[in-house]
């Protein structure tokens, strides 16, 4: 079997070394194997990406010494395609509208919200409204996300722990889905249709990847990904979650906490060589 792999950078900001070791990583688990590397740009949220940022996304990888196959796939020329897996899902009875916002769904969980990716999909969620006050919202042209209801897809799935995937690294073996650890996630929102989520797992299929190679923070979210893949008749690829690279503070690179990035590093006289072997590779 052919081996497929990607690195999927959102362009929402400026690639650090944690991005660095990531798409390394990918990179060099193609190059081993004489596998294929591929560039995909997950720019499904216009209201957060910037051109200036995908550009620098090329610039910081070709800096780094990577290449990959053209073209690059961009999310945001296939909108119709992942609209259309939205819809689909819709038809299926799987899907509900949330009014909540995510602040609302944190203080009603009684946690803080976290000061990152406003987009990120949460665990908390408290079931579609009722007709009535679903109507009223929808009348008064109010903001919604669409969640992804476990309780309709375990009707029509049956036992989703009993869905799985093979896991490489991180407990490597056979991993069983969690997805009410993150609850009914958000796939989808009125003002940009359907979301990262399932234009990865479509874009996995259809591009052919074979291994799935990225963060181990992304593991939980791979149940929930699972269960797309079963509403949608989609291969399940394997999985390679590596560590994270940790900052000299402990913590992870990140972008909400402004880490260092490539391009810093560059004008600060640092070398890709001197990166990549630091980075061990």
């Amino acid at each position: 079997m052919a081996f497929v792999t990607r690195f999927a950078p959102s362009p929402t900001g400026y690639l650090h070394k944690g991005h660095a070791f990531s798409a390394l990583t990918a990179w060099s688990a193609a190059q081993s194997v004489g596998g294929r590397f591929l560039l995909r740009i997950e720019d499904t949220d216009f209201t957060r990406c910037r051109p200036e940022y995908e550009a620098a996304v090329l610039e910081d990888l070709v800096w780094l010494g990577l290449d990959w196959e053209q073209p690059v796939r961009r999310q945001s020329e296939h909108r119709a395609e992942y609209d259309a897996a939205l819809e689909r899902l819709r038809d299926m009875g799987v899907l509900y509208r949330c009014f909540r916002t995510r602040k609302e769904l944190m203080a009603l969980a009684g946690v803080a919200p976290h000061a990152d990716d406003p987009n990120d999909p949460h665990a908390f969620s408290y079931g579609p409204p009722s007709a009535d006050d679903e109507a009223e919202r929808l009348a008064r042209g109010e903001a919604f996300a669409w969640r992804l209801s476990l309780d309709a897809a375990r009707e029509r799935l049956g036992d989703l722990n009993a869905l799985t995937w093979v896991e490489e690294r991180v407990r490597p073996g056979i991993h069983h889905a969690e997805p009410e650890r993150l609850g009914d996630m958000v796939v989808g929102r009125k003002d940009i249709g359907a979301g990262y989520i399932i234009a990865a797992v479509l874009d996995d299929a259809l591009q052919g990847v074979t291994h799935v190679i990225r963060g181990e923070d992304l593991i939980e979210v791979t149940s929930v990904q699972r269960v797309l893949q079963a509403l949608l008749d989609l291969p399940t690829p394997v999985y390679r979650h590596h560590p994270l690279l940790l900052g000299p503070d402990g913590k992870r690179y990140a972008k909400r906490d402004k880490s260092v990035t490539l391009a810093e590093l560059r004008a600060s006289g640092v070398t890709p060589q001197a990166l990549r072997a630091e980075l061990g590779f």
